[in-house]
């Protein structure tokens, strides 16, 4: 852990060194330590302390791995006054906890229900909002456009389409979908598309809570949309060899046409040569007309930890930490999108992709299977998610595996 203080303090007395507040100093806790996230930040704490230079900021600096391990240590017995974690269900047990504050008046007074609206449900538990939420990226599926334009393919809206457009690319000898599952979380991905399209975000989230069996005739429905796409041989062979990193070669090389990712492939899919002109982006296609669209979007977050002692700046600062103009140049440093509707995007096609259809979706924004369910649930269900694209019979068997481990791991 690394601690800096924005700007640099006199020092403290001996009986203040550690993490307690004095008046007018506000305590942070992030694991922001990756070089974009850390400028970020940076800049972020260096923008509020010139707004309001009577409150000096210290920043405690975790690396990922020990802030997970440390968190719930900090926010029971020496809480900072604001610490970064995650929207939706993986905020849940700090919540239930009753390690974060709830923050409605900061929403309230700062107009965030509009101005923060995508976002909104996936900051609220028991109808308060749990904390603010400052970047995001979209998932979708990224197509190479040139072969769909050489193969007369329109990009699909919904699962008839979508089908054919696969059958299409097949008999021109491409690959419909590439993917790599070697590390299980793509596969994550794709069930949690397949799952939003067919039940909707509240039964996806309830499902990821531990609400839902696993053997409920409409997770089967699920994988039963699945194994369409698997019977029909749309994805990549051999699949579970591969990172996700790996298979991007067979879409760079014109073998396989679609991918179900993060915009983060963007980046190394133009590094290796791919064109703004071959490669597009679009929104995964409606399954079931009846469910509202909602969206695959990793929401990163600030809280103040109810056991605070500088509320009353962490309020501030959060109030800081959502305005359009503040979330621009945080997201500009980051590469990603602002949850912020009023803030710019950099002119980015892809991220522009990403802002409309954020901003735009009225079905909620889930953060992810390995986020919105605990870890152990997490790795048992990505693990049978994998197996049954290899072995697309073990359906039965493999439902009831995750019931077992529902009825475990939720106990």
């Amino acid at each position: 852990m690394f601690q800096f203080k924005l700007p640099i303090a006199v020092a403290l007395s001996a009986a203040l060194i550690g993490s307690s507040a004095i008046a007018g100093e506000l305590v942070i806790n992030t694991d922001t330590s990756d070089p974009a996230p850390k400028a970020a930040f940076e800049a972020l704490i260096a923008g509020f302390e010139k707004e309001h230079p009577d409150v000096t900021v210290k920043w405690n600096l975790f690396d990922h791995e020990g802030y997970k391990t440390s968190i719930r240590n900090f926010l029971t017995a020496d809480a900072p006054d604001l610490a970064n974690w995650y929207a939706g269900n993986r905020m849940l047990p700090y919540v239930n906890a009753g390690l974060f504050e709830p923050v409605d008046d900061v929403w309230e007074e700062n107009g965030l229900n509009e101005s923060l609206a995508s976002a909104a449900a996936s900051m609220t538990i028991d109808g308060k909002k749990w904390g603010v939420p400052y970047t995001y990226y979209q998932w979708g599926v990224y197509y190479r456009k040139d072969l769909f334009e050489e193969h007369g393919i329109e990009v699909p809206t919904n699962w008839d389409e979508f089908k054919a457009a696969g059958e299409t690319l097949k008999e021109n000898g491409i690959t419909p979908i590439t993917i790599g599952t070697k590390y299980l979380w793509t596969a994550g991905g794709v069930f949690d598309y397949l799952n939003l399209r067919t039940n909707g975000y509240d039964f996806h989230m309830a499902l990821t809570r531990g609400e839902v069996p696993w053997t409920d005739e409409r997770v089967r429905a699920t994988m039963n949309n699945w194994k369409e796409l698997l019977d029909a041989g749309f994805f990549l062979e051999n699949h579970a060899a591969y990172s996700w990193q790996e298979a991007l070669a067979p879409m760079v090389q014109g073998e396989a046409a679609m991918y179900v990712m993060g915009n983060f492939a963007v980046a190394p899919l133009r590094e290796a040569g791919l064109s703004d002109d071959q490669l597009g982006f679009f929104q995964f296609p409606v399954i079931n007309p009846d469910v509202p669209l909602a969206e695959e979007a990793p929401t990163d977050t600030i809280h103040i930890p109810a056991n605070a002692k500088n509320k009353e700046d962490a309020k501030k600062f959060l109030a800081y930490l959502a305005r359009a103009d503040v979330q621009t140049e945080i997201n500009k440093t980051l590469g990603q999108l602002p949850i912020n509707k009023n803030s710019e995007v950099a002119d980015d096609k892809f991220l522009q992709a990403g802002l409309k259809m954020l901003s735009s979706t009225e079905g909620g924004i889930a953060q992810f299977f390995d986020r919105d369910a605990p870890a152990e649930m997490a790795k048992v269900g990505m693990e049978g998610f994998q197996e049954f694209m290899v072995k697309p019979d073990r359906l039965d068997q493999i439902l009831e595996r995750l019931e077992k481990a529902r009825q475990r791991v939720y106990e």
